[in-house]
C-alpha cells in the first residue's frame, strides 16, 4: 500500500517500489513516495475493444492510420487499483514530481501518467541516473517539464511495432503456423542467426598440415615453436583458405605451400635432432589501453562471457542493483563518465593500486555511435565515492556481487593506465636430412607495467565451437628465453599435425549483441528482450553458448526475404532506428514519418499496407521446403520437421519416401550421410514384428520424433460394431421426452515403449518388444504394503512406489530386480530429510552458481527445473527432450535474479462503515474498463507502454 497522504507533501511517482523504498531515503518528510509498477495502460489487442470500435478505424490495430495513426490505450485491469491510488494520494499532494526512468520509455511512462493522473498543482519532470544522496539532490535541483519529442519517439516506436507485428505476423500463421510473430528487430536478429547457419551449411572445410616442436639453447632453456615457412614459401594456415575449402584467390601458389600428411611428416622425421640457428630476433614495444566503462551492451556481452549470465538475467541483476542505489542507471549506450565519477575512480585506483596506476590526466572517452541516447553516462557503481567490492559483498546475492564487481572493475580500471610490456619475435631456421630449409618463429608478450590489467581484464569472446582465438592469445603470452642472432638450437620433438579449417562459428549472445550494435539496429533496452523472444519464439535454441537456428526459423526468414525483403534489411532497419532518434530531437514530425512507413513516401517508396495488399499467392509448400541434398528435400510440417524424396520403387503417384529429424540435430550437421543414415532407419518403421499371444495384436517397431519405440495395433472397429456396441446400450431420455444420444465406443489407447539403450529398430525382436510393453512391471509391495513398479523413464529406468521414486543402475534391472531388492533401495537414507525424489526427468549437472546438482522433475503441474532450493517450470511450449543444460542453468539463474515476492500479511479486520460511507475508493466496478483514447494536446501525440512491471515493448517483438 502506498505511503499515506499528508495535506501539501510533494507526491514523486517512481516506476517499482524498490525504487521507490530507496529514493525515499534521500528525500525529506515534505515528500511521499510512490510506484506506478511500471506501465500503467498500453495498446489494448483488437479483440479487446469496446463492440461500437471493433468495426472502426481502430480495430485492426486499436490505432487509427487514418486520423494521423491516433492511438487508443486502455488501463489495464491490473492496474485501475493502482491508478485509484494515485488519484487519491495526488489529491492531497501540493506538487507532482514525475520520476520515472531518465530514458524515452521513462519519458512515456510519466506522460501517461499524466494523462490519466490529470493533475490540477504543478507537475515537474524529475530524473536521476543514480539513487544516491547526491543524486537525488541533484534532481531536485535539476527538474523540468516533460519532454514531448522524447515521448514522440517512443510512442512511435510502440505504433510502428504495432503496424509491422500486425500486418507481416498473419502472413506467417498462413503460410508457416500459428503462434508466429515477425518484428522490427527481432526478426533482423533471427536473420543473422540463420545466415550464419547457412554459412555453415555451405561451408567446405580444407585440410592442412603444419610442424611445431621444442627448441633448446646451448643453456638448456626450451621454448616451442611453429613452423612457418619451407625453402622461403610461407606456410598455409587457416586464414589462407576461402569457405568453399579452397585457397584465397589472393594468395599466390608460389608464395604459399600447403602442406599434405606425407610431407609434413617427412619433414619432421627429417628435423629431427636437427641444428638450428636464430635467423632473426625483433622486439617491439607493447601497450594497452584500457575500455570504456560499461555500456549497456557491452555490459551484457562481458556479464556473457565471464558470468556466463543470459541477456535477460544481465538486465535483470543490473535493474536491482540500481534500485537499490548500487549502480547508475542500466540503460545507456554512452560511455562518457560525469567529473565526479572520474575523480572517484583515480582516487580509488590510487587507494588500492599506487599512484603510478593512473596517467597524469582523466581519460575522456567518445561514444563510436552517432546516434547514442538514453541516458547520459555510462554504467558505474552509484555515488561520488564508490564501494569496493568487499564493502557491499554482505549486502547483496551472489548474482548481484558477481556483477558489482565486474562494473566496480570496469569502471576503475577505465581511469588507470596503460599496460606496458613487450612483444619478442624469433625466426630460426634448420635442414632437414633431405635438403628442406625449414623456418620456425615463435612469439611471446611481456607485460613489465601491468597499469590498469591491476583491476580488470577482458576475457575473449568465444562460442566453444573450435574458437582459436583464445588457443592464440595463450600462445602470444609466453616468455621467451634471452636469444641473440646466430646462437644454435636443437630440435626436439617435431611433430607434424593435421588441421581442417572450422566454419564460422555460431553467434552467442554475446557477439549477436555486439553486432546488433556494429550495424545500429536496436537500442539498449532491446537487445535483452529481442533475443529472449526469438528463443521463445522457437526460432532459436541455445547449444552450449551458441544460438542455434530452428527449421522454423529457416522458413520464416526465407518468407520475409522473399516477400517483406526491405524489412529485414538491416540498412533499412538501422535507418528506422536513426529516424526514431531524429523524431527525439524533434528533427522529424511523428505522424508525418508513420504516414510515409505506412502509406508510402512522396519519393514513390512502397509503404507497409501496399507491400501486404500486393502480396500476390505465396506457395506455402514452397516456403517451407529445402533442398539439402539433390534429390532430397526438407520440409517444416504442421508436427515439426521431416525429410522426403521420392520412392524409386514406386510408381507414378505413390508416396514419398519420408523420414523423421531428431530434434537436437542442428541444421549444419544434416549432411548427405546423415540423411542417408535417416531414411535407412526410416525403412524400419512400421516393421511387424509379431503378434502378442495374449491379445493377438501385432507388435510393430517405428521411428518418431523422440527417438525408436515398439507398439501395438488396435484394428479400428467396424461399423457393424460399433452398431453392436450402441444397440447394447439402454436408451436414455431428456426431460422433454426425446431420445439422448448414444456414445460412440472410445478407441482403446496403444501400449508404447521406448527401446533401450542396447537395442534397436533393426534387431529389436517381438520377445524384446512385449518386455517393453509390459512395463511398468511390478516388482512387489513395500513394507507398508504400497505397490513398487519398475518403470522406464525418458531419461532411464527407475522405481516407483506411490509418489516416491528411485533411479536404477542398469536397464536390465526393469526386468531382473526382486521384491527384496528393492525394498533395500527404498530402505536407504532419504536426502535431506525429505522424502526421496521422483526418478528425474533430466539430469544437468552442477549449477555455475549454487553448484548444487540441477535436475528436470515432474510435478503437479507440469515439468520443472530444481537444484534443490530454488524450482522453475518449464516454458509452455519447451518439451523436456529439446531443454539444455544452459537453458535449464538460466531459467534458474532468471528466477534466482528476480526479486523475493513480498511477504503475503494478514488483511486486518474491517471495521464497520460509517453510516452513509461508499465503497473503498480503491474498488472498481466488476467488468468495467477503464479507457481512453489519446487525447488531443497542442503537444505532439506520444507513446505507450505495456502495463505491469517494467516490460520493454520496442523491440519489435
Amino acid at each position: 500500500m502506498p505511503a499515506k497522504a499528508s495535506a501539501g507533501k510533494k507526491l514523486v511517482i517512481v516506476e517499482s517500489p524498490a525504487k521507490s523504498r530507496s529514493i525515499a531515503k534521500y528525500l525529506g518528510d515534505d515528500f511521499m513516495v510512490d510506484a506506478s509498477a511500471g506501465h500503467i495502460r498500453d495498446l489494448p489487442q483488437p479483440s479487446d475493444l469496446p463492440a461500437e470500435m471493433k468495426k472502426g478505424p481502430f480495430g485492426k490495430f486499436a490505432v487509427n492510420p487514418e486520423e494521423g495513426f491516433e492511438p487508443y490505450y486502455v488501463v489495464s485491469d491490473s492496474k485501475k487499483k493502482k491508478v485509484t491510488e494515485l488519484k487519491r494520494a495526488l489529491k492531497e499532494a501540493r506538487e507532482l514530481y514525475l520520476a520515472t526512468d531518465a530514458d524515452r520509455e521513462g519519458e512515456a511512462i510519466a506522460w501517461h501518467l499524466l494523462e490519466v493522473l490529470e493533475p490540477k498543482v504543478p507537475v515537474y519532470r524529475m530524473t536521476f541516473t543514480e539513487i544516491t544522496r547526491e543524486g537525488i539532490t541533484r534532481a531536485l535541483d535539476n527538474v523540468r517539464q516533460i519532454d514531448q519529442d522524447l515521448v514522440d519517439a517512443q510512442e512511435t516506436r510502440r505504433i510502428l511495432d504495432r503496424l509491422y507485428g500486425y500486418e507481416i505476423s498473419p502472413v506467417l500463421w498462413r503460410k508457416i503456423g500459428r503462434g508466429l510473430s515477425a518484428g522490427r528487430v527481432q526478426s533482423v536478429a533471427t536473420r543473422l542467426v540463420v545466415e550464419r547457419e547457412r554459412e555453415r551449411m555451405a561451408f567446405v572445410p580444407a585440410s592442412y598440415w603444419d610442424l611445431s616442436g621444442t627448441f633448446t639453447t646451448d643453456a638448456a632453456e626450451s621454448f616451442t615453436a611453429k613452423l612457418t615457412a619451407v625453402d622461403g614459401a610461407r606456410i598455409a594456415s587457416g586464414s589462407d583458405f576461402d569457405d568453399r575449402g579452397q585457397l584465397k584467390s589472393t594468395r599466390k601458389a608460389s608464395e604459399v605451400t600447403v602442406l599434405d600428411r606425407e610431407s609434413a611428416e617427412s619433414l619432421a622425421s627429417g628435423l629431427t635432432q636437427a641444428r638450428f640457428a636464430v635467423d632473426s630476433l625483433e622486439e617491439k614495444p607493447y601497450s594497452r589501453r584500457p575500455s570504456p566503462a560499461f555500456t549497456t551492451s557491452t555490459l551484457q556481452q562481458e556479464a556473457s562471457r565471464r558470468l556466463r549470465f543470459s541477456s535477460r538475467v544481465t538486465m535483470q541483476v543490473a535493474q536491482r542493483l540500481y534500485e537499490n542505489g548500487y549502480i547508475t542507471y542500466m540503460r545507456t549506450d554512452s560511455v562518457t563518465l560525469s567529473t565526479e565519477a572520474i575523480t572517484a575512480a583515480r582516487g580509488q585506483a590510487t587507494e588500492l593500486y599506487g599512484p603510478e596506476s593512473i596517467p597524469e590526466s582523466p581519460r575522456f572517452y567518445a561514444t563510436k555511435n552517432e546516434s547514442a541516447q538514453e541516458a547520459h553516462e555510462a554504467i558505474r557503481p552509484a555515488g561520488d565515492h564508490f564501494r569496493t567490492p568487499g564493502q557491499v559483498a554482505g549486502e547483496l546475492s551472489q548474482e548481484e556481487f558477481r556483477l558489482y564487481e565486474l562494473i566496480w572493475k570496469r569502471t576503475i580500471a577505465s581511469q588507470m593506465a596503460d599496460a606496458k610490456g613487450f612483444t619478442a619475435s624469433v625466426r630460426l631456421t634448420g635442414e632437414a636430412s633431405d635438403g628442406r630449409r625449414a623456418t620456425f618463429g615463435a612469439s611471446g608478450t611481456v607485460i613489465t607495467f601491468p597499469g590498469f590489467l591491476s583491476a580488470y581484464e577482458e576475457v575473449a569472446e568465444t562460442s566453444g565451437e573450435g574458437d582459436e582465438s583464445a588457443k592464440k592469445g595463450r600462445e602470444d603470452s609466453k616468455r621467451l628465453p634471452k636469444l641473440e642472432q646466430g646462437d644454435a638450437l636443437t630440435g626436439e620433438d617435431v611433430e607434424a599435425k593435421g588441421h581442417e579449417t572450422t566454419p564460422p562459428a555460431r553467434y552467442t549472445e554475446a557477439s549477436i549483441v555486439a553486432e546488433l550494435e556494429k550495424r545500429e539496429i536496436g537500442r539498449p533496452s532491446t537487445y535483452a528482450p529481442t533475443i529472449s523472444t526469438i528463443v521463445d519464439r522457437g526460432y532459436v535454441t541455445k547449444r552450449g553458448s551458441a544460438l542455434v537456428p530452428s527449421w522454423t526459423a529457416f522458413s520464416v526468414i526465407r518468407l520475409l526475404e522473399e516477400h517483406f525483403g526491405r524489412y529485414v534489411d538491416y540498412d533499412f532497419t538501422a535507418r528506422m532506428e536513426e529516424d526514431l532518434d531524429r523524431i527525439a530531437r524533434g528533427e522529424v514530425e511523428r505522424e508525418a514519418w508513420l504516414q510515409a512507413f505506412y502509406f508510402g513516401a512522396d519519393d514513390g517508396a512502397q509503404g507497409l499496407r501496399d507491400v501486404v495488399d500486393t502480396l500476390g499467392e505465396i506457395d506455402a509448400r514452397a516456403i517451407n521446403s529445402m533442398e539439402i541434398v539433390e534429390g532430397v528435400t526438407l520440409r517444416v510440417g504442421r508436427y515439426g520437421p521431416y525429410l522426403e524424396r521420392p520412392n524409386p520403387e514406386g510408381g507414378e503417384g505413390s508416396d514419398p519416401l519420408r523420414a523423421n529429424l531428431p530434434e537436437d540435430l542442428a541444421p549444419d550437421e544434416l549432411t548427405s550421410e546423415k540423411a542417408e543414415e535417416l531414411f535407412a532407419q526410416a525403412q524400419l518403421s512400421g516393421r511387424v514384428l509379431g503378434t502378442d499371444p495374449e491379445t493377438g495384436r501385432e507388435i510393430v517397431a517405428k521411428d518418431g520424433r523422440f527417438g525408436p519405440y515398439v507398439t501395438e495395433v488396435i484394428e479400428e472397429m467396424t461399423e457393424e460394431e460399433v452398431q453392436a456396441h450402441l444397440d447394447a446400450q439402454p436408451t436414455e431420455y431428456y426431460k422433454n421426452g426425446n431420445p439422448k444420444p448414444k456414445k460412440k465406443p472410445k478407441q482403446p489407447k496403444p501400449r508404447t515403449g521406448s527401446l533401450l539403450q542396447s537395442m534397436s529398430l533393426e534387431t529389436v525382436t517381438v520377445d524384446e518388444a512385449l518386455k517393453l510393453l509390459s512395463l511398468p512391471r511390478v516388482v512387489g509391495t513395500g513394507v507398508d504394503g504400497e505397490e513398487i513398479t519398475a518403470q522406464n523413464g525418458r531419461y532411464g529406468p527407475y522405481l516407483k512406489m506411490g509418489t516416491d521414486s528411485r533411479s536404477l543402475e542398469s536397464e536390465e534391472q526393469l526386468f531382473t530386480i526382486t521384491e527384496e531388492e528393492a525394498r533395500a533401495i527404498y530402505a536407504q537414507p532419504k536426502q535431506r530429510g525429505r522424502r526421496a525424489a521422483a526418478a528425474p526427468l533430466a539430469e544437468f549437472g552442477a549449477d555455475p552458481t549454487s553448484e548444487k546438482p540441477v535436475v528436470v522433475k515432474d510435478g503437479r503441474f507440469g515439468p520443472y527445473v530444481t537444484d534443490g532450493d530454488i524450482n522453475v517450470t518449464v516454458p509452455r511450449g519447451t518439451s523436456v527432450e529439446s531443454l539444455t543444460k544452459e537453458r535449464a542453468f538460466e531459467l534458474l539463474a532468471e528466477k534466482r535474479a528476480k526479486a523475493p515476492a513480498p511477504k503475503k500479511t494478514s488483511a486486518p479486520k474491517k471495521a464497520p462503515a460509517p453510516k452513509g460511507g461508499g465503497k473503498s475508493s480503491g474498488s472498481t466496478a466488476s467488468g468495467s474498463k477503464s479507457s481512453t483514447a489519446a487525447k488531443k494536446s497542442p503537444a505532439k501525440k506520444s507513446t505507450t507502454k505495456s502495463s505491469g512491471s517494467r516490460t520493454t515493448t520496442s523491440s519489435g517483438a
